[in-house]
């Protein structure tokens, strides 16, 4: 019991130190993922695609930096932005996501990336603590 309580307590040890001291590292691969994901979208209706939609629809924002990224993907010229990007289902016309000054008006203009990492980033002090307290626990 207690060498499986150590096992656990160096899990979460090594786990809170790679998360911060990789950290940056994470970001950017985040970034470029997130970046793929949009160049790639809906060519097969894949998990990818899936999870861009949920995270636009979920933190109302559209794109990486801004909803002018998807201006550059092969989705933008058939189809234009994407319908998670809208800020109201039943007024976005796809007329409206091919063109990107009337799409301003109609989609969310925060990109994903920094909704996404500021996200994490407050999120983090709660896990932090939860695993500083799980492991105070099984030291005593």
């Amino acid at each position: 019991y207690a060498m499986l309580l150590s096992l656990i307590f160096l899990i979460v040890l090594v786990a809170a130190v790679v998360g911060f001291v990789f950290r940056h590292e994470i970001k950017t691969n985040f970034e470029s993922n997130l970046n793929l994901a949009l160049r790639d979208y809906n060519v097969t209706a894949d998990r990818h695609s899936e999870a861009v939609d949920t995270i636009q629809r979920t933190l109302h924002c559209c794109g990486v930096q801004n909803y002018s990224d998807w201006e550059k993907t092969e989705y933008f010229t058939q189809k234009g932005i994407p319908q998670s990007c809208c800020k109201s289902q039943d007024n976005c016309s796809e007329e409206d996501l091919k063109d990107p000054s009337k799409a301003k008006l109609k989609v969310f203009v925060d990109g994903c990336f920094f909704l996404v990492t500021s996200t994490m980033e407050s999120k983090m002090s709660v896990v932090a603590g939860m695993s500083f307290s799980i492991a105070c626990f099984q030291v005593i």
